[in-house]
C-alpha cells in the first residue's frame, strides 16, 4: 500500500476506477457508486463517456491540431489509453505531464512512467492553479511558448465552489495563443426527465464517502471555457463529440448527464 492511502475514506480516483472496472480500488470507492445506483443504475456510463470523450479529443489534440505537448490535470488511475499512449501513438515525441495529488495514483504512476522521458507526474492540487503552473517540472517539461493542451476532463465537478470559473481563468491566461483546453463535466440538462435524475445523482454523491460530484447547468460549464473560441461542435453530450460512428441505440439515460467541449486561445 503507497503510504498516504486512507482505505477508510473514498477516493474521487479510486470510485472512478471501481466505475471503469479496474482493480485498483477499495470497497469505501464502491459504495460510493452502489450509493448512486439506487437513483441511477447505470452511473458507472458517466465514468465511460468520460473516457471515451478524453480519448477521442487526444486523438484530435495529437492529429488534427498538431499540439504536441499536453498538461493532464487530475491523471486518475491507470487504465487502458490513457493521454500519453493516445497522443504518442500519434506522435511518440509529444510530451505529457499529468498532475495529481492522490498518492496512489502518484505512486501508480511513477511505476508505469519510468523510463518514460516524454511522460512526468506532478504532486499537486489541481485546483490550486499557481501551485500547478509555477511547478518546477511542468516549466521545465512543457515549453509556455508554444501551444498546449490543457486537459481538464472529469475533475471540475469535484470543485464544489461557485469560482470555478476563476479557476479556469487563471490556467487561460497562462496559456500561449493557439492552445487547446478541453472540458468534460457533470450535466444537469435542465430537461424534465434528465434534469431531475442529475439532482439525484449530485444529492448522492455529494453526500456519499467521496463527498463531490456537482453537475453545472450548460451555461455554468460554458463559463468554464471563458472566452476560447468552441471547436466544432461546441459544448454537447460527451458522446456527441466527434462520435467514432453512427448511433445504432439511443442513449442512455445517465450518459444525457455528462457534457463536454473543447476550446481554443486565438
Amino acid at each position: 500500500m503507497p503510504v498516504g492511502v486512507d482505505t477508510t475514506r473514498a477516493s474521487i480516483a479510486r470510485v472512478y476506477d471501481a466505475a471503469l472496472n479496474g482493480k485498483d480500488n477499495f470497497e469505501i470507492d464502491r459504495q460510493v457508486l452502489d450509493q448512486v445506483r439506487t437513483v441511477a443504475p447505470g452511473v458507472a456510463e458517466l465514468a465511460w463517456a468520460n473516457r471515451d470523450f478524453l480519448i477521442r479529443v487526444c486523438r484530435f489534440l495529437a492529429k488534427e491540431a498538431g499540439i504536441d505537448q499536453y498538461l493532464d490535470l487530475g491523471s486518475g488511475l491507470p487504465t487502458a489509453e490513457n493521454t500519453n499512449q493516445v497522443v504518442q501513438r500519434v506522435n511518440q515525441h509529444s510530451t505529457v505531464v499529468y498532475v495529481d495529488n492522490d498518492p496512489m495514483v502518484l505512486a501508480h504512476a511513477r511505476a508505469l512512467l519510468a523510463g518514460n522521458s516524454t511522460t512526468s507526474i506532478v504532486d499537486a492540487d489541481i485546483f490550486r492553479p499557481f501551485d500547478v503552473l509555477e511547478n518546477a517540472t511542468v516549466r521545465d517539461q512543457l515549453d509556455f511558448t508554444r501551444p498546449l493542451a490543457l486537459i481538464h476532463i472529469g475533475t471540475l465537478h469535484h470543485y464544489p465552489s461557485d469560482d470555478a470559473d476563476a479557476v479556469m481563468r487563471t490556467y487561460i491566461d497562462a496559456l500561449p495563443q493557439g492552445s487547446y483546453v478541453a472540458i468534460a463535466h457533470f450535466y444537469d440538462p435542465e430537461v424534465d426527465e434528465y434534469s431531475a435524475l442529475a439532482r439525484k445523482m449530485e444529492e448522492k454523491f455529494v453526500h456519499s464517502p467521496m463527498g463531490s460530484g456537482r453537475f453545472r447547468t450548460r451555461s455554468q460549464i460554458q463559463a468554464l471555457f471563458g472566452d476560447l473560441e468552441m471547436v466544432e461542435p461546441g459544448l454537447v453530450l460527451c458522446d456527441d463529440w466527434w462520435p467514432d460512428g453512427p448511433r445504432l441505440a439511443p442513449l442512455s439515460t445517465v450518459r444525457h448527464c455528462i457534457a463536454g467541449g473543447v476550446g481554443v486561445k486565438r
